[in-house]
């Protein structure tokens, strides 16, 4: 990795509130296939579930 490239992985910041969710395995499969589909780096399931949930956001017009 480049200097100028900024790494998306590890810890989110640290002023985020954690939320503890349970996934049911018909949504944890679609997610880890998702996941395995993504190109390089691969996200982690938080990190695929964080971005999941900020795309829907934008989509209903409650995130910018």
């Amino acid at each position: 990795m480049s200097e100028t490239e900024k790494s998306k992985g590890g810890r989110p910041r640290v002023d985020a509130t954690p939320v503890t969710v349970r996934v049911p395995p018909a949504m944890l499969s679609p997610l880890d296939t998702w996941i395995a589909d993504h190109p390089d780096p691969k996200p982690s399931r938080p990190e695929a579930i964080r971005e999941a949930v900020a795309e829907h956001l934008k989509v209903k017009g409650y995130l910018k």
